[in-house]
């Protein structure tokens, strides 16, 4: 953690549902180090909630217990004490060997016993006994009937560590938090099987006795354990069909139904979107990211979105708060170099959708990167030469990561807004006013009540310019 970036650290805040302090770790630039030199008093500065300011220390407290304890292990593994002068013979009393050879017994030998001819304190193999759930957790994800318990969010933790009766919610909670940890040791699959479930419910029993008392059964464990068969075998096909060139549409469409209920109780419960893409890879694809979009919502936003950029593009082109923008002055010198309608209509639609962030006042960078880097984790646009009809490129990021190429400026824009839906993601504030419009004309908001005034006041006047 030491070494982290800025980016790794929130990268590593949005995995513990502390995506909230993200930008102001990034705007005070907490890399790891600086992040584990915070202290009360500077986590107060950083973070104004209370629940997040004791989450945020405990996590950090037990990494640096973590890691002292592996240090000092590694230590005292490496150096024995001196020997007895008869033993000695001169040397330094420094030996090393390997903690973790067979043990070979010759007989007692206080206070230290043989291990491949050195000697060690018996304090050590102690330490060594104690160390051994870290170690086990640090084992990769290969499945083992010693499965070792995960570190709990912090009001879990609370609770059980308080020995106070969970509540029924509080007990699917730490169902579907053993679960999604258990499926890092299954391949792929969503659901372990009926044995693997055992050995974890044990596992927590054994740590929290108190759960198995009357009231605070774990009866509930059976619900998860739904057509699991059915389930792995959609998720096994979905990877090896992802890998061919010629894929069966059809086929991946009616898999993706059955498993859409499943897929939307991930993204409700905050899966990280890493785990969804990697069961659900066919969520890369644009035509199912859109179709997706549908099954939610009842419409065709790649449809709607060409109808908006068509109905809205001369006007928002020549609103006076644009007129100067280096977008569309960019645009008006294109405009000199072609004559064909057809590029010429590609390239006002382009400024267009460009534009919008600007015709709100939003921040254009939670919108689109123009030839530049991908500075945000939200979804966002990254778009490469965009009036340049050979060499223009659109892809959408989120995570800063690549999730898609695209074809032209509407299926990008159709697929940065459906990204924000499919994957349950709230609109960043500086950029909200723009999707609000997009989204009002998108689902068809006939009293669209709820818009921000502004939203409000420029697609009323956007309406005057049609008239």
């Amino acid at each position: 953690m030491e070494s982290w970036s800025v980016d790794e650290v929130c990268n590593w805040l949005v995995q513990r549902n502390l995506g909230e302090l993200v930008p102001k770790f990034r705007e005070e630039e907490v890399s790891g180090a600086a992040l584990l030199a915070l202290n009360d008093r500077m986590v107060q500065q950083l973070v104004k909630k209370i629940g997040h300011q004791a989450v945020l220390m405990d996590l950090i407290n037990k990494y640096q217990q973590q890691n002292n304890g592996l240090e000092s292990f590694t230590y005292s593994c490496e150096i024995t004490p001196p020997k007895s002068p008869e033993a000695n013979s001169g040397t330094m009393g420094i030996q090393v060997f390997s903690p973790f050879s067979p043990t070979e017994q010759t007989g007692y030998i206080s206070p230290t016993e043989k291990y491949d001819g050195g000697l060690i304190d018996r304090r050590v193999l102690k330490q060594k006994k104690n160390m051994k759930h870290v170690f086990a957790r640090c084992e990769t994800v290969k499945w083992t009937n010693s499965y070792v318990l995960p570190e709990f969010p912090y009001d879990v933790q609370c609770i059980l560590e308080e020995r106070k009766c969970p509540d029924h919610s509080m007990r699917i909670r730490i169902i579907e938090f053993l679960q999604a940890d258990m499926t890092k040791y299954l391949e792929g699959s969503l659901y372990p099987n009926s044995q693997q479930y055992n050995v974890v419910v044990n596992a927590l029993l054994q740590a929290y006795p108190f759960l198995d008392e009357d009231g605070n059964g774990f009866e509930e464990i059976v619900y998860l354990e739904g057509h699991d068969a059915e389930m792995d075998e959609h998720i096994v096909w979905f990877k090896q069909e992802y890998m061919k060139t010629e894929r069966n549409w059809e086929e991946i469409d009616k898999r993706m139904n059955k498993t859409l209920e499943m897929r939307r109780k991930m993204i409700s419960n905050k899966a990280p979107l890493k785990e969804i893409l990697r069961l659900f890879p066919f969520l890369r694809c644009p035509y199912e990211l859109f179709r997706e979009f549908q099954l939610l919502t009842h419409m065709d936003i790649y449809k709607k979105t060409v109808e908006i950029l068509e109905i809205y593009s001369g006007n928002i082109l020549t609103l006076y708060s644009v007129r100067n923008n280096p977008i569309n002055v960019l645009l008006r010198e294109n405009l000199k170099q072609h004559t064909e309608e057809d590029i010429l209509k590609y390239m006002k639609m382009t400024a267009t959708c460009l534009l919008l962030p600007a015709v709100f006042g939003d921040d254009s960078s939670l919108f689109t990167a123009v030839n530049e880097e991908v500075k945000v984790l939200t979804p966002v646009l990254e778009v490469k030469n965009p009036f340049s009809v050979n060499t223009c490129e659109f892809a959408l990021y989120i995570e800063k990561e690549k999730l898609a190429q695209l074809d032209d400026c509407t299926m990008a824009l159709a697929a940065l807004l459906a990204a924000f839906h499919v994957f349950g993601i709230q609109y960043p504030k500086r950029i909200h006013n723009t999707f609000h419009f997009l989204e009002s004309l998108i689902l068809e908001m006939k009293s669209p009540q709820s818009l921000p005034k502004k939203v409000k006041r420029k697609l009323e006047e956007l309406e005057c310019l049609n008239i």
